[in-house]
């Protein structure tokens, strides 16, 4: 995992270098331009061979493993097996809240850590929810777009799938910022990391084999329709982040009233 936070932002440097390098229609095409300028996806041939290098191993491996997860797996069992993941990313969600100057976010992080660690035993009980505190999902991605850093061209990875520079170099970060990339040395905390990515790769598999199915079922071009679909949900994250201006003391604390001016 260590060699991976420190691979994974120099890809991203090599995939940007890549895309800029890519030639757009002449401008003498005005309607080919705006349709490049659109999809904003100039290395599209490469990013399709990669597709179809990822739908034939998903084919082949994660979605018959994922099938069989659900099948062999009790929903409520996956529901906990998701809550310890949340809690295990937690950390992550919170330093990105703090450098999102998100404060109230970043106390509801904290107090769900803390809590869902303790009462929660590991996380496997969201008592934290319970007790007004919300969970919510952020990353380094995010954090470099409030801070003005452009999404930049599509970029469609190996194993990772839909991206893009930003995102790349912010899902490197968040490698870096989680507490197991630095903590703890040896075979066994390393196959604890490795089983951890693992089993969040197949929960999360198995939460979208309905929709996913449906998409490759229907659309002329499922290609286009995750590239379209996938920047709809980051701006849509990237909104809603940007939006949650909540005062620091939570809504349910009793405020101090206003004096009223008197009449006379």
């Amino acid at each position: 995992m260590r060699d991976a936070a420190r691979l994974l932002p120099l890809l991203a440097v090599m995939c940007a270098a890549l895309a800029g390098c890519a030639t757009p229609p002449p401008a003498s095409d005005p309607a080919a331009l705006a349709a490049f300028k659109q999809t904003n996806d100039p290395l599209e041939p490469s990013n399709r061979v990669v597709y179809k290098v990822n739908n034939a191993v998903d084919t082949a491996v994660l979605k018959p493993v994922a099938q069989g997860y659900v099948a062999v797996v009790p929903h409520v069992v996956r529901h906990h097996i998701g809550n310890v993941l949340d809690n295990l990313n937690e950390p992550v969600v919170l330093a990105n809240d703090m450098m999102q100057g998100k404060p109230r976010r970043a106390g509801d992080s904290l107090m769900r850590l803390l809590i869902n660690s303790t009462a929660g035993v590991g996380g496997i009980f969201d008592v934290a929810r319970r007790l007004g505190y919300p969970n919510h999902d952020t990353d380094f991605g995010i954090t470099l777009a409030l801070w003005g850093v452009h999404s930049g061209p599509y970029l469609y990875l190996p194993v990772l799938g839909p991206s893009g520079p930003r995102d790349l170099v912010g899902f490197g970060a968040d490698i870096a910022l989680d507490p197991f990339t630095w903590v703890g040395q040896g075979a066994a905390v390393a196959d604890l990391g490795y089983a951890r990515y693992g089993v969040s790769a197949v929960n999360t598999r198995a939460q979208l084999l309905k929709p996913i199915d449906q998409i490759k079922r229907t659309a002329l071009d499922p290609y286009a329709t995750f590239r379209s679909l996938y920047r709809q949900h980051r701006r849509a994250e990237v909104k809603a982040t940007r939006a949650d201006n909540r005062a620091t003391v939570p809504d349910w604390f009793p405020q101090p009233k206003t004096p009223q001016p008197k009449t006379q």
